[in-house]
């Protein structure tokens, strides 16, 4: 494979790449913090729930609630899925 071909391919790939990352946020990049990272997976679980009818059922009476009260906890618990960001370390 010529060098400009080689070039062109990793150009394509990072392009792909770039835009794998705009359309999908969750799926993180190099210097994503390991509190980002998991924002993201919980609030992806989080959103995911209301979408699948059973398994909302499942946790409305497993919780004793009504499946919209459930909607609304998970809506709530999505502000903040971890907890408070940690504190920023200023360099």
């Amino acid at each position: 494979m010529s060098s400009r071909a080689e070039g062109e391919l990793r150009y394509t790939a990072n392009t792909q790449l770039e835009h794998l990352h705009a359309r999908y946020t969750g799926t993180g990049h190099a210097d994503i913090t390991k509190y980002d990272w998991l924002t993201h997976q919980h609030r992806d679980t989080l959103s995911s729930i209301p979408g699948h009818p059973t398994l909302l059922s499942y946790l409305a009476i497993a919780d004793g609630e009504a499946k919209g009260r459930v909607k609304f906890e998970l809506a709530e618990r999505m502000l903040q899925p971890c907890g408070p960001p940690p504190p920023k370390e200023d360099d």
